[in-house]
């Protein structure tokens, strides 16, 4: 997989929640400008 570079078009994909349902990026983001934090959780 590549990097993002500025101006590039983030890739569709789909997250699961912790709490349940899932999340498409960036489908589901309404704001133009959004910060996403990925945490790994405990392995």
């Amino acid at each position: 997989m590549n990097k993002l570079n500025p101006g590039d078009i983030f890739p569709d994909m789909r997250l699961q929640l912790v709490g349940g349902g899932s999340l498409s990026l960036p489908g589901d983001i309404t704001s133009p400008m959004t910060v996403v934090l990925f945490f790994r959780g405990h392995w």
